[in-house]
């Protein structure tokens, strides 16, 4: 369940990080009674940029996909190894 705080707790800066930490996901800001800010911990972000990007490589792969840009595995190792000579 997503944490949500008053602006006014942003002053308790020791224990809103380890909030953060302890939350593993964004912890919502409001301000009077409305969003305001999303703020998170330096592993959860690295985490959801880390999936972000493989959200966004595989969207480019389906799209490759949808559009015949594609090559057949097996001529691929082929070629490679002719390449190679392996």
């Amino acid at each position: 369940m997503p944490r949500i705080i008053p602006i006014r707790d942003l002053k308790k800066t020791s224990e809103l990080s380890e909030l953060c930490r302890e939350a593993k996901e964004p912890v919502f800001i409001t301000k009077n009674g409305y969003g305001d800010m999303v703020i998170m911990s330096m592993e959860t972000y690295e985490k959801t940029m880390l999936m972000n990007d493989i959200y966004r490589k595989l969207d480019g792969a389906e799209q490759s996909i949808a559009k015949g840009e594609v090559v057949d595995g097996f001529e691929s190792i082929r070629k490679i190894r002719e390449k190679y000579d392996l």
